[in-house]
C-alpha cells in the first residue's frame, strides 16, 4: 500500500528515522541522556583535530572555520531561533544585536581598558536593553510590518556606526584586546586559556562553552511557562490573548533574550578578530542566519544547530569551486525549501503547524503549503 493510500484510509504512515530517534530519546533515562550530552560535548572539543580538518576544510584552516563562520553562526542561530522559532516573530535585523555586542567590546576594551569578562556582562545587558528598546514600540506590529521595522533597525545601527567618527566611522575600531590568558592549562596539547593571534582553538573552546550554556538556558525556558506562552503566541496570537496570555510581555522577553545572545556572540567575536568595521554587519548576515534557522527546522535546537553548521560549512568545503560554490549552495537551499519546507530536523509541533497551513512565524507563515497539506486543502475546497 502506498503512502497516499495509507493517508486516504486514515492510517498514519510509518515513522521516519527522526521520529523513531525522538521516541527513544523521550523514553531515555536521566543517566542515558547525560551520557549523550557528555559525548556530544567531548566530540565538539575534538572537532579542531587536523585529521578531521583535512576532509572538512581542505582549502582553509579548519580551526579558524570552526570559530567563524561555523561556531558564530550556530550561536547566532540559537539566539534568532528564540525570536523566530519559539515566539514566531520574524526578525530581519538580528545582525544589529551582534554589532552592538561587537562595538561594546571594541569601545570598552580600547578606550576604558575593561576586562573581557566585565565587557561580556555589559555587552549582554546592553544588547538585551536594545532588544527591549526595539521591541517596545514595534512588537504591536505583526508579520511583514514587523519584518520591515526590524530590517530598518539593523540598517540604522550599521549606518550610525559608519557615520559616527567617535566610534571609528567607516574605518571601524582596531586594537581590540583579547580575553585575558592563563598559562599552563592544556587540553589535547593546546593551551586552552592562552588567547593570542595565531591559534584560534582557545577561542573555539570558549565558544563551545558559551554555546553549551546558552542551549541549557534556552531549553529550560522552552520547557517552562515562558516557552508554553511563546508556543501559544506563535500558533495563534489572538487566541493566546483571549486565553489570558500577556502576549506583549512575552514577545518583548523573546526579543530581549535573542538580543542578549546575539550581543554575547558579538563580544566574543570582536575579542578574537582584533578589529571591526560597519561592513562586518551587513543585512546579508541576518538573512543567512534566518536561512539557517528555517533550513534546520525552526523551533528545534538540534535542527537549528544542524542548519547553521551546514550554511556555514558548505561554502567553505567547496571553496575550490570558486564562484560556482555559491551558485550550487543557493540551488541546494531552493531545492530543500521546495521538497522539505519544514526543515531538516523540525520539531513535531512545527511540522504539525505546517501541515495545518500555518508556518509558525506569525502571519508570514500562514500561507506555507506542504505536500501533506495540499490534498487536505483541495478536499476542503470541494
Amino acid at each position: 500500500m502506498s503512502t497516499n493510500e495509507t493517508i486516504k484510509n486514515g492510517r498514519k504512515p510509518l515513522k521516519g528515522l527522526p521520529d523513531r530517534i525522538r521516541d527513544r530519546w523521550a523514553g531515555a533515562s536521566g543517566p542515558q541522556r547525560w551520557t549523550v550530552y557528555v559525548l556530544l560535548f567531548i566530540g565538539a572539543l575534538l572537532l579542531p583535530s587536523d585529521s578531521i580538518g583535512q576532509f572538512m576544510s581542505p582549502y582553509s584552516d579548519w580551526a579558524s572555520v570552526l570559530f567563524f563562520p561555523i561556531g558564530t553562526y550556530v550561536v547566532l542561530a540559537i539566539g534568532l531561533n528564540v525570536v523566530v522559532g519559539q515566539a514566531g516573530l520574524l526578525d530581519l535585523g538580528y545582525v544589529a544585536f551582534f554589532a552592538i555586542g561587537g562595538y561594546v567590546m571594541a569601545l570598552l576594551g580600547t578606550k576604558m581598558g575593561l576586562n573581557f569578562w566585565e565587557i561580556l556582562i555589559v555587552g549582554v545587558l546592553l544588547s538585551a536593553l536594545s532588544g527591549i528598546v526595539l521591541g517596545g514600540p514595534t512588537l504591536r506590529l505583526r508579520g511583514d510590518y514587523l519584518a520591515i521595522v526590524t530590517l530598518g533597525f539593523g540598517e540604522i545601527v550599521r549606518q550610525t556606526a559608519e557615520n559616527t567618527d567617535a566610534i571609528g566611522g567607516p574605518r571601524g575600531i582596531a586594537g581590540i584586546p583579547h580575553p585575558p590568558s592563563i598559562e599552563g592549562v592544556e587540553l589535547f596539547g593546546v593551551e586552552i586559556f592562552k588567547y593570542g593571534v595565531l591559534d584560534p582553538r582557545p577561542y573555539y573552546y570558549l565558544l563551545v562553552v558559551l554555546a553549551t550554556l546558552i542551549i541549557v538556558f534556552v531549553k529550560r525556558w522552552e520547557k517552562s511557562r515562558v516557552g508554553r506562552a511563546w508556543a501559544a503566541i506563535r500558533e495563534d496570537e489572538d487566541a493566546a490573548e483571549v486565553m489570558g496570555v500577556p502576549t506583549f510581555k512575552f514577545k518583548l522577553l523573546a526579543f530581549a533574550i535573542g538580543a542578549a545572545i546575539g550581543g554575547a556572540m558579538g563580544v566574543v567575536w570582536a575579542g578574537k578578530t582584533i578589529s571591526i568595521n560597519p561592513n562586518d554587519f551587513l543585512f546579508m548576515l541576518s538573512a543567512t542566519i534566518l536561512a539557517a534557522v528555517v533550513l534546520g527546522g525552526s523551533g528545534n535546537i538540534p535542527g537549528v544547530v544542524l542548519g547553521a553548521f551546514l550554511v556555514a560549512w558548505l561554502p567553505e568545503r567547496f571553496r575550490g569551486l570558486s564562484d560556482y560554490r555559491i551558485l550550487v549552495f543557493g540551488a541546494a537551499l531552493v531545492a530543500l525549501m521546495v521538497f522539505r519546507p519544514e526543515g531538516l530536523l523540525p520539531s513535531r509541533r512545527r511540522r504539525a503547524e505546517l501541515a495545518e497551513g500555518t508556518g509558525g512565524m506569525g502571519t508570514l507563515g500562514a500561507e506555507v503549503a506542504t505536500p501533506e497539506s495540499q490534498p487536505a486543502a483541495e478536499g476542503a475546497a470541494k
